[in-house]
């Protein structure tokens, strides 16, 4: 077969005159493998499917669906009814059909188990448009959430300006409210868009009984027989999502005086400072790693944090609780709050009922210092809330491995801004169908044959596999890009980021050669990531513009879930700085397990 056959265009708009790119070495010669005469027959293609893709269960239907699937492009005589040429089998790599994460999986874990064995996406402040100080409330970023898949929706109620309804703001801020009954109503209409799995509201109340008592008639009329209430003071065990299906789950904690937040010009200035930091990171900083740190922590200083827009102290005391509404108390189905006590008495694991304690990011990160074990075994029962510092005003995020590593079910994550930790999270719950719950590995759940828990401060674990990609080409800035968006007067110059968020021993990133003036790129480069955790690995993808005189151009990004990778040769499409999919710029790729 001659040299021009390979050559193929893979931007058919013929008002544009695109380079034309040619087909790396190794797939050039998987279709001389499995083709004839320069086609690839429906036997052919199965036998692909079976041996290269993986796909053991491939039949000939499959395959005939596969070339079904390029009629759409019969006008660009590429297409044969009963064989694919090297343009077709190059239209099929790159076709949405080719995903690196299987559509047909769906929900595939077991959605049975208690609350407590899965970790959720979840949401802070999620009623923000967009930093923490001056940003508008609104019920837009809610249905945001939603939309996405996001199954924990956080809500700071206060009264109104004229004391007589409720607001959902941040307090103490320049932030403008938004009417509770507005958010309520959205997330009604939108809770299961996106999933049919419950939504958890976590309310953070600062009303007063009469107020409360208005919220339980707010709550209880929008959401009717919807709402779950256990009936119960306080449940022995969580309940499963698949019997929770397309219900509402209200969780806070009794009421009690919260803390004063800073002043709100301090705040103006620390966020003017966030602002001119995040303007360093055009796309957000790297991901903080994991490495064990050596400050020792003071129980007593935990209970000082400052927390000012989470729960404190509340159970066991009851001056607390005397004065709450009793039908806003009947509604919490989740009950949340910190025992006296310290860190030790949080994480008393109560044999008799359940319960959900919230740790900010700074605490998280203290208390695995000496009681990772602890952690662990708490959520095997219990829910953890892990809610980023209250410096973080620009809406930025942190490494959600920490919380993930030690079981924290409930990662709250600021939706509405954007950058490399934002990424992992997207990716995280793109598992399981996309439906917000992932169930956690075994050994976060099960202890071991001599009653140990898991420890994630132990030596690294040996490397259960090695996942080995392959990054051949990538398409389709020329279409999603303004020509001069990356060079005025010459094609851009791509390298490609590839590697793993997970626990300490796995987590890496490497990088391939820079091409220069290539709208294609085909960097052909091969890696390999031995992982220690492979059930709590993500594949990190970014794609930039190299700049010698400024600062490298973004060019795309996206996280997958090591667990649920197709094998074989992958169309692996890319998202923007804030998780939007681009509608044509992909990465071809290879992916093995060894």
């Amino acid at each position: 077969m001659s040299k021009q056959t390979y050559r193929v265009c893979f931007c058919f708009r013929r008002r544009f005159r695109l380079p034309v790119s040619e087909a790396p070495q190794e797939i050039k010669e998987l279709f001389d493998r499995y083709s004839e005469n320069g086609m690839m027959s429906i036997d052919h293609l199965q036998r692909f499917l079976i041996e290269v893709q993986q796909e053991e269960k491939a039949t000939l239907e499959d395959a005939q669906a596969i070339l079904d699937s390029l009629h759409e492009f019969k006008h660009l005589n590429i297409f044969h009814r009963k064989a694919l040429s090297i343009e077709a089998f190059f239209k099929y790599l790159f076709g949405d059909i080719n995903s690196p994460l299987s559509t047909a999986l769906g929900v595939h874990h077991d959605m049975t188990a208690p609350l407590s064995h899965y970790f959720v996406y979840t949401g802070h402040n999620s009623y923000l448009t967009g930093n923490q100080l001056s940003s508008d409330c609104s019920d837009v970023p809610i249905i945001n959430a939603l939309q996405r898949g996001v199954r924990v929706i956080e809500l700071d109620i206060w009264p109104n300006s004229t004391k007589d309804n409720v607001d959902v703001l941040h307090g103490r801020t320049l932030t403008t409210p938004v009417e509770l009954i507005k958010c309520l109503r959205s997330i009604k209409e939108h809770a299961f868009s996106a999933s049919e799995y419950p939504v958890v509201i976590t309310l953070e109340d600062h009303l007063t009984p009469d107020l409360q008592a208005k919220v339980a008639e707010m709550v209880t009329q929008t959401f009717g027989d919807i709402l779950f209430t256990p009936g119960s003071e306080c449940l022995n065990e969580f309940p499963s999502p698949e019997s929770l299906k397309k219900r509402i789950i209200i969780s806070t904690k009794p009421p009690k005086e919260y803390l004063e937040a800073k002043d709100v010009k301090e705040k103006e200035n620390d966020l003017q400072k966030g602002k001119e930091s995040a303007d360093e990171e055009a796309w957000g900083n790297e991901v903080p790693n994991l490495k064990p740190g050596t400050v020792a922590v003071d129980e007593s200083n935990l209970e000082e944090e400052e927390n000012i827009d989470e729960e404190d102290l509340d159970e066991g005391d009851p001056k607390s609780q005397q004065n709450a509404a009793p039908e806003y108390k009947r509604l919490i189905a989740i009950h949340a709050g910190k025992v006296k006590g310290g860190l030790t008495a949080w994480l008393r694991v109560d044999p008799d009922k359940v319960r959900r304690l919230s740790l900010s990011e700074q605490e998280l990160e203290k208390a695995v210092l000496t009681h990772g074990k602890e952690i662990v075994r708490f959520t095997q029962r219990n829910l953890l809330r892990v809610y980023p510092k209250g410096i973080r005003f620009d809406s930025s995020n942190y490494n959600p491995l920490i919380g993930w590593m030690h079981g924290a079910q409930m990662v709250a994550f600021n939706m509405q801004g954007y950058g490399r930790s934002l990424w992992i999270m997207h990716g995280m719950f793109k598992a399981n169908g996309g439906c917000g719950y992932v169930k956690k590995p075994d050994f976060l759940l099960n202890n071991g044959s001599h009653n140990q828990i898991f420890d994630p401060k132990a030596p690294p674990l040996p490397v259960k596999t090695t996942l080995k990609v392959t990054v051949y080409m990538g398409e389709g800035w020329y279409f999603d890009f303004r020509h001069t968006h990356f060079d005025a007067y010459s094609p851009p110059d791509f390298y490609a980021r590839v590697g793993i968020a997970g626990v300490p021993a796995d987590a890496i990133m490497k990088k391939t050669k820079t091409l220069e003036d290539n709208w294609i790129p085909n960097w052909d480069e091969h890696f390999e990531f031995p992982l220690t955790v492979p059930e709590l690995a993500l594949l990190r993808i970014e794609v930039h513009e190299y700049d010698l005189s400024e600062k490298d151009d973004f060019g795309g990004q996206t996280c997958l879930p090591v667990s649920e990778l197709r094998r074989g040769i992958r169309a692996v499409p890319l998202f923007s700085r804030k998780g939007d999919k681009y509608q044509s710029v992909k990465l071809l790729m290879r992916f093995e397990f060894v």
